[in-house]
């Protein structure tokens, strides 16, 4: 039976630290019989968005070609949560000012398969509740296209973080034929230790399908602007959680029954029966 693995990782703005670091957890994934291994939101860099905007490269950059290597190496379908792709330049002339927050899917090949620009920013107040204020989209361009890609484990929609509060993206991959879904993320600490699991338990249940969400733990190198809550988790068409990641950086591993979620989705079935 096919395996699926979300990788927990603590970014920081070492980008050579961080494409160490999940080389070998998608190493030790692949050895442990994972056919598709997940990565989490801001895989190449988190840290403060001004570098990231100067670093950011194209899908094709120098970067992204070493994580098409690395699936190529290991012979996985590899989802890199997200990267920071270079935007357009202003219309006067000059360097970016603008990255997008970019998914990128390579196959056992190393070919790009898919890639995804996550549609909703993250602009934030929590100050009053003790959390933080951030402002994703003073230096992240939002995308505006859903994307399923096709896995020998079922379609697969692809979505970051913040995606995961709007349910009406994941009916959109759900109506585009999706029985697993893939939420990569840097969840903050504060809304996580109180939102992670619900949210991404009723994606699960209400639109009958797989949830992969790897994820970022711990402290960042930006300043101490956030912490990241971790908990990579892999939920199946029932809203059970299949596997889970504790504390510290590492991956967490199941097993992937096509067959169940199509039962689910007879047995219950919420497509024939919705009104709206």
């Amino acid at each position: 039976m096919p395996s699926i693995a979300a990788i927990q990782l603590n970014g920081s703005s070492d980008i050579e630290r961080n494409f160490r670091q999940t080389a070998a957890l998608v190493a030790e994934a692949a050895a442990a019989g994972a056919s598709l291994i997940a990565t989490p939101e801001a895989t190449d860099y988190l840290g403060p968005h001004e570098e990231k905007v100067a670093l950011a490269e194209p899908i094709d950059g120098p970067r992204a070609r070493r994580y098409a290597a690395l699936a190529a190496q290991h012979g996985v379908q590899l989802l890199i949560g997200s990267v920071a792709e270079r935007g357009p330049s202003p219309p006067g002339g000059g360097p970016p000012t603008h990255a997008y927050n970019t998914s990128l899917l390579f196959g056992p090949d190393g070919s790009l398969q898919a890639s995804y620009r996550k549609i909703h920013l993250f602009d934030v107040d929590l100050l009053g509740q003790g959390g933080v204020r951030f402002a994703e989209s003073a230096r992240t361009l939002p995308g505006d296209r859903l994307v399923v890609a096709e896995t020998p484990l079922g379609p697969l929609g692809l979505s970051v973080c913040y995606d995961l509060r709007f349910p009406e993206l994941y009916r959109g991959l759900i109506d585009r034929g999706a029985t697993l879904l893939s939420v990569p993320s840097a969840f903050t600490l504060m809304t996580g230790k109180d939102h992670w699991h619900t949210l991404l338990r009723a994606r699960a249940i209400e639109c009958q399908a797989t949830v992969i969400a790897p994820a970022q733990w711990g402290p960042h190198d930006d300043g101490g602007l956030r912490r990241s809550y971790g908990h990579a988790l892999i939920i199946d068409a029932w809203g059970t959680v299949l596997a889970e990641c504790g504390d510290g950086e590492g991956f967490c591993i199941a097993q992937v029954h096509p067959a169940r979620t199509a039962r689910i989705r007879q047995e219950i079935p919420l497509a024939a029966h919705r009104r709206l």
